[in-house]
Formats: structure tokens, sequence, C-alpha cells
């Protein structure tokens, strides 16, 4: 197929797909699926061989947000059954971190909900992070706290902090659907203050909303042109007591095609199969790591993954290995500065076969609400 080995040629030379190369590989045909996995995976492997990083979830407040985004069981107004407490204390969250770290993760990603931290929630942050640097060397420690004001990114920086996670999410055109409480300029706003402050960027999306072929494939764009170096890409988790709950659009092979269409767009940068992977990609799991070069180990912040052993037994038999603490994720190019490496970088309609649509009745039985680790008495998935 020529357009899989110009996209192939493309992303070797780090060159950007146009938009039509892009809706073209979210178009192809279930009959064309493994075509595309093969293609993407060589960009994949030629930036990232084998290796897949895994990452940690610690929720360190759950529930009871102010904001109104449609897809989250935290939301203001959500009716779902989930864990809700206030802030995990250090040597709390510093425990809970400890379980993934054992499970082979090199990153452990601290979450708070809420619009954004306070001065003094970045005290508290400020002190997580020091008391797991100090318990854990060389981990990476990202943090997940919603909108930064100024200065607040410069003083995660400080106190220890690789990273900062802010997605975009949707395109901007659509963002107003889905939330109306902090707009999409927001999102991109607070991407750029990590930038900034000199720390890796993530920031990615959520498929599975209703969202159009072109709706990812600009958002996917808009990623590329801000230079993170994560794109998580999570796929919708339906949960019951939100408004999309309702949302089962998804198909095992509709996420591969959107995991390659990214992987096309961002070929150098740590692509990771995020929330929602057990649920829409099921067993086809093991070919998503073709793809994807990072995954989150465990379970996710209010409901729960498959068995962390599970996840690292699908690693090895899928005929990967998992990355050393000692090695460097990025390549070469990006991981000496990060941000902005991409040169010149700065810090056709979608048809029912192309969306996609869930085959069967929705999987409402692997949507498991997270009822262990942080927050609980009960020892963590990892």
């Amino acid at each position: 197929m020529n357009l899989l080995n110009t996209l192939v040629d493309k992303g070797l030379r780090r060159e950007t797909p146009t938009r039509g190369e892009a809706l073209a590989v979210l178009a192809t045909s279930d009959d064309d699926l493994l075509d595309v996995v093969a293609a993407a995976g060589k960009v994949r492997r030629h930036w990232f061989g084998r290796r897949v990083k895994l990452n940690y979830l610690v929720n360190l407040k759950s529930g009871l947000c102010p904001e109104d985004c449609s897809y989250c069981s935290q939301r203001l107004g959500s009716r779902a059954d989930i864990l809700k407490y206030t802030w995990l204390k250090p040597d709390q969250a510093s425990q809970a971190a400890a379980a993934g770290l054992a499970g082979g993760a090199k990153r452990v990603c601290l979450v708070a909900s809420g619009r954004g931290p306070t001065d003094r929630d970045v005290d508290r942050v400020s002190d997580t992070i020091r008391a797991i640097k100090e318990q854990n060397e060389g981990v990476e420690v990202c943090a997940c706290l919603g909108l930064l004001s100024d200065g607040q990114a410069e003083r995660l920086r400080e106190a220890g902090a690789d990273a900062y996670n802010h997605n975009l999410n949707t395109s901007e055109s659509t963002y107003g659907d889905i939330t109306t409480t902090h707009t999409y300029a927001d999102r991109v706003d607070t991407v750029r203050k990590a930038h900034a402050a000199g720390l890796s960027a993530c920031s990615g999306l959520i498929a599975g909303m209703g969202e159009s072929d072109e709706d990812l494939v600009d958002v996917v764009l808009s990623l590329r042109e801000l230079d993170p170096d994560s794109v998580p890409v999570n796929f919708l988790i339906p949960m019951e007591g939100t408004p999309l709950a309702k949302e089962w659009h998804l198909t095992p092979q509709r996420c591969l095609r959107i995991l390659a269409m990214t992987r096309f767009v961002c070929p150098d940068v740590e692509v990771r199969i995020a929330g929602g992977r057990e649920v829409h990609l099921r067993t086809m799991q093991p070919l998503a790591l073709h793809l994807a070069n990072s995954i989150f180990l465990g379970d996710y912040l209010t409901s729960e993954g498959q068995a962390g052993k599970a996840d690292l037994e699908m690693i090895a038999d899928a005929g990967f290995e998992v990355e050393g603490a000692g090695e460097v994720t990025l390549p070469e190019h990006r991981a000496g500065g990060g941000c902005g490496s991409l040169e010149g970088g700065a810090c056709g309609p979608a048809t029912a076969d192309s969306r996609g649509s869930a085959s069967g009745e929705p999987r409402t039985d692997l949507v498991a609400v997270r009822r262990r680790g942080a927050g609980t008495d009960l020892a963590p998935n990892a």
C-alpha cells in the first residue's frame, strides 16, 4: 500500500504526515489492519526498539472535582460510585508508589482531581515528590494537577518533578461539547507552562467520546505542534453515573488504527496506551505494543485495570521487554533537550465504517470501579 510506505518513510525522517494521510489511516479497512500495524510498528521499533516503559498512577485526591468534564467519573455532578478521599499524606503516596515501582514501573504519575492546584497544594505535592525521590533512586515523577498558575510549574520542577501531564483530550472545535468550565486554550497554556519550566511535557487525548475522524486527527496534529515528549492515548471508559456512560463506539480494530495514526504523526514520541485498553482492546492488547512503547501498570484513577502480573506476562509473551530504570526512554535527539526538539517545531468526512461501532453489546462487565490501593486499606494492583 503506497500510503503506508509513504508514512513509514516520513516517520523514519520525523516528517509530519498530511491531514489527509492521517485521515486515510483511520479509514483503512479491517482487511488492511495488520498491514497498518506492521507499518507503524517499523516506526515504533526504529525509535524505541522493543522496549516498553511502565508507568504507575497514584491518585492523590479522588472525586469531588468542580469541573464538568463529561468523560470523568470525578466531575461535578457525577453519580459514579467511586472512591472519594482528600489528599494523601506524603508517606501514604510514597507507599502507594512503591508498589508500582516494585512491579517494574519506571515513572510514577501523581494525579489529583480539581481545576488546578493552590499554592498550598503545590507545597503538599512537592513534599510528596521529595519523599518518593528520597526513597527510590532514579524514579521519574510526573505531576498531573490540572491547570497551572504562573510559577507553579517552576516550583514543581524545583521539588524534583520530571514531567507534567495535561491532556488536550479532543479537538479545539469540539472541546466545548465535553467541558464548559474551562477552555481548550486553558489546557494549551498549561502544557506551555510546563515546557517553559523545563518539565517534560506529557499531553494526549481521549478517543471514544463520539468524535469524528477529523477530531482525532486534529487533536493529534495539535499535539505534534505542542511537541510533548509523551502522548497518552486514552480510550473512554464509559462509567455509569457520567454523561458519556452510553458511549460505546470503539472496537479493538478502531483502537489499533487510532494508535497507528498517533505513531505516524508523533513518530519519535513516547506513545502511551493509557486508560481503557482492557475495556476496548481486550485480547488485541499485545498487537498494540507494536504501536505504543509505553503503558500504565495495574489500576487507573477510579477504575481497575488488569492484574499487574498479567501486564508483565503480556509484554514478555509478545516479544517485548520492560524498559529498565537506567535506560533513556526518548531517542537521543529528544532526550537531550526534550521540549521543542522537532525541526521547526514550537514549544475527508468520516463514514460509519471508518469511525467504527461496537460489535455486540457494550462490555459493561469490563468496567470495574477501583476499590483497592490509594485511599483504601487493600493492597494495590501492581
